[in-house]
Formats: structure tokens, sequence, C-alpha cells
């Protein structure tokens, strides 16, 4: 292990003694309700580059950030990127066929038994690990495949296609309509295919096809709050992207990362795997757009109002940039007015209502796909609340339930609860007759 030199610059620049930094973690872990029972010689063991597990790297961060007034990433207190062990002998040869075990497994799981709660989230260093595996060597040296199936370029051709089905049956329908189906597709078509024959050439373009259906399958289980499922089908596809060599692609699966993390509220996490991407130029402006707007609310809701409107002022360039056409088709959820709704909702958490609402505004006004369209809706009716206009409100409300209706999805039902609870606070008809037309479609079954 090599001596953690930046977790030794900060801890000497907070004047935190060893013993003063395990007291506080300590403390700071049964507030979120975990047993820690660290002391000065385990501080002087992270000095030294061992990492501790769980989420003790954030709650470092969260005590010597306190005290040097600033936001710290994993990076800056050098936790970040684990370093890589070398591999036992034979395992470059035998991790791929364990690889497509393991996830045939889980399609088969998630077919069979869709309603069930899925595999657990994973944190701290299990939850991390997969960006800096993707983000550092080795690649993948070769990924042929001796099979009795011989894989062409018509089959990669199809798996495009289905992402591109999925991806619109998910954005009009929900991740619940969705979920089964492409789950029945990877377990029925796709596992064959990983196990068939390819040369590498054609074995890259066999696993970016499918780790971009992974996607959608993750984004799915996301939508329909499998969150554990939904972290392993990011982790799976964000594994394909690395076989690939597409690391542009890959980059887009560290973004759909980034997103669950802020659901989860690990805002750390979420500006660490951002960054992953955004520091080796990995990122077209589209991704840049967005993993700078998500990390502007990851700031805000840490208090570093200085970082969030430095990170809003990068999405900003950064979209001036876009070139829809040069863009991958995967990064086509950046649309107009998506970024704006993003620096809403970080402006929203630092309390500056007026430009909250010229941002949530714009985005509202801006042409989106259907489930786009409900999310800015939402956004939107809630700063008209916080600004007190109840009749606004209660008129963006409306709309949203207008456009909500036929799609099947719990991460849209817990936005439309959160718009009716805030709408029940307000006196008058409007928000009211709001209030009513969101509970009407609650009442629906999913």
């Amino acid at each position: 292990m090599e001596p953690n030199s930046q977790l030794d610059a900060v801890l000497d620049q907070s004047g935190i003694s060893r013993a003063g930094l395990a007291t506080r973690v300590n403390r700071l872990g049964k507030e979120a309700g975990i047993t820690l029972r660290y002391d000065h010689t385990a501080v002087a063991r992270w000095l030294k580059g061992q990492r501790p597990r769980g989420r003790v790297p954030e709650l470092v961060c969260e005590v010597l950030g306190g005290r040097l007034g600033r936001t710290l990433t994993l990076s800056d207190i050098g936790m970040g990127a684990p370093p890589a062990a070398p591999a036992p002998n034979g395992a470059e040869e035998e991790e791929p066929e364990r690889f497509v075990e393991r996830a045939a497994a889980l399609w088969r799981m998630d077919q069979l038994h869709p309603e069930g709660p899925g595999p657990p989230l994973l944190g701290g260093s299990a939850a991390i690990e997969p960006v800096w595996e993707w983000e550092n060597p080795p690649d993948d040296p070769d990924v042929a495949h001796r099979g009795s199936l011989r894989v062409t370029e018509n089959h990669v051709a199809v798996l495009h296609a289905a992402r591109g089905h999925y991806e619109q049956l998910y954005r009009n329908a929900g991740g619940v309509a969705t979920r089964p189906r492409i789950a029945g597709f990877l377990t029925g078509q796709v596992a064959p295919l990983l196990r068939g024959g390819y040369d590498a050439a054609m074995g890259r373009e066999l696993c970016r096809a499918v780790g971009s259906l992974a996607a959608v399958s993750g984004i799915c289980a996301y939508d329909t709050d499998a969150q554990g499922l939904a972290q392993r089908y990011f982790h799976q596809a964000l594994r394909l992207a690395k076989a690939s060599g597409d690391r542009l692609f890959g980059g887009y699966v560290v973004a759909l990362l980034v997103n669950q993390a802020l659901f989860l509220g690990e805002n750390r996490r979420a500006i660490a795997c951002a960054e992953a991407v955004l520091r080796t130029a990995r990122a077209s402006p589209a991704l840049a757009t967005d993993l700078y707007a998500m990390q502007a609310t990851a700031y805000a809701r840490l208090g570093d109002r200085r970082a969030a409107y430095d990170r809003m002022r990068e999405a900003e360039r950064a979209s001036e940039r876009i070139r829809p056409e040069e863009e991958p088709e995967e990064i086509g959820y950046v649309q107009p007015g998506l970024a704006e709704v993003r620096l809403a909702e970080a402006l929203l958490v630092l309390g500056e209502l007026d430009a909250a609402g010229r941002y949530a505004r714009e985005a509202a006004c801006a042409p989106a796909h259907t489930r786009g369209r409900v999310n800015r809706l939402a956004t939107l009716t809630d700063v008209e609340l916080r600004s007190d206009q109840p009749e606004r409100a209660a008129e963006a409300a409306a709309e949203m339930v207008s456009v909500a209706q036929g799609i099947e999805s719990q991460r849209l039902r817990e936005r439309m609860r959160d718009v009716r609870d805030r709408l029940l606070l307000r006196p008058g008809a409007p928000a009211a007759e709001a209030a009513r037309l969101i509970e009407e479609a609650l009442r629906v079954p999913l």
C-alpha cells in the first residue's frame, strides 16, 4: 500500500488529531445508524493507505470538510479509485465466461420474479469500484469467444433496434410495463448470442449492443424502484462498455449511476462518479452538460454554493457545444430543457426561487418526450408553490396529470404524491382541485 498523502495533508490542514477524527467519524456513524468503533490506530492505518469500508470514507469527507468549510470528495482525501490488484493466473480468460453466466442468471431472475425486491443495494466501495475499474487499465485484450451459434452483423443490428424499441416503450409506457419484456428478451435472445461464436471485432460490437440493452433494463428497474437490481444492471452495462472499447458509451452508463446516486442521497458518490468521466475527457458535450448539472445539484445539497454555481456555469457552457447529430443514440435523452430543469432543481435547494422559476418555465416550454414532460411539470409545480403562486402551480399540476396518463412508473407516482401533498398544504379551490386530480390518478393500481 502507498501512504495516503492527500488524507495526511487534509487532516493536517483541519487541525484535527487522529483520535479526534476517529471520534467524530464514530459520532456521525451513530447518527446514521451505523455502529463504528474507530480509534487513532485506525486513522493511522488509513494514512498508511488502507481504505475503510462502507460509508466511512464519505463520513471522513463530511468531518474534514465541515472543519475546513468546503466540500471534500473521495478523491480529495485519497480514497477515490482503489489501487488495482493483479489478477490471478488465468483470471483474464475465465472472467468473461463467469460474467456472462452471472449476467444471464440475473436476467432469468428478473424475468421469473418481476415483482420481487431483487438484490440489495451495494454501498461504500462496492458501489463505486466498478466505475474505477472501467476508468483504469487493463482493458480486455481479446473478447473473442467460441460457440456453436455464429454471431453476425445482423444479430447486432437486431439488438440495436431492440434497444430503441424498449427505450421508446419505457418513455411512453413506463418501467413497470417495459421491465418484464426486456428481461425476457435478454434471457431468450441475448444470452445465447453472448455464448455464441465471434471474433474480437464482432465481440466488441456485441458487447456494445448488449451493454446498451442492459442499461435500458437498469433504467426500467430504477423506475420500478428496484434500486439494487438497477445498480446490478448498470454495473453489467459498464463492464460491457469496457469490453466494447467504447469509452463514450461507458461515460453514459456512469451518468446513469450518478443519477441513481442523487436519488439515493449519495451526493459525494454522485460527484466522484461524474468526475471520473469529466476528468478523462470521455464526455460528449451533451453528456458533459448533464454530468455538470447533476454535480451542481449534489454540491447544492452539500451546502457548497460556490461549487454548485461553478458546475451550473460549466453545464451551460457545455450545452452551447451540443450537436445532436454527433451524439451517440443513447445520449439523445439530453434534450432541450433537460439542463434547465436540472439547474432549476439545484437552485431550489439553494433557495434561489426567481432563478429556479425562470429555468423551470423554460424547461416546461421546451419539447420533450412524455416522461420528460411529466418530470418538468412536477418541478415547475414545486417551484410555483414555493414561490407562493398556488394558482399557477395548480395549472402545472393538472397538466402533469393529463400528460402522465398511461405511464406505469413507480418513480413518477412518487413525484406525483409529493406534488399532491404540497398542494394539500395550500388553501384555495385551484390547489384542492389539482390535488384531487392527482389522487384520482394514483388510485389506479400499477
